[in-house]
């Protein structure tokens, strides 16, 4: 997950992902290193975080994260990339 450290917006996907048992989410701060947030801005397209990725599939921000949650969605994408 792109995130910055003040950004509520990656706090809460990072409370939604525990919720549902993630027990290691790897954090890249944009907000410490300008290069990762270029390097987050040419792979995702999207300048704002947070930008998640559930294993190689990039999910896109918190609404998004939420929409798969509510769509029943988001426990099978998280289950297919711990196998």
């Amino acid at each position: 997950m792109y995130a910055t450290a003040i950004c509520p917006y990656c706090i809460m996907a990072e409370r939604l992902l525990r919720a549902k048992g993630v027990t290691e989410i790897e954090k890249i701060r944009v907000d410490l290193d300008p290069q990762q947030r270029l390097a987050m801005m040419e792979l995702t397209r999207r300048r704002t975080v947070p930008q998640i990725f559930i294993g190689d599939v990039h999910v896109g921000g918190f609404d998004d994260l939420a929409a798969l949650d509510h769509a029943g969605r988001l426990e099978g994408l998280l289950a297919d990339s711990s196998s």
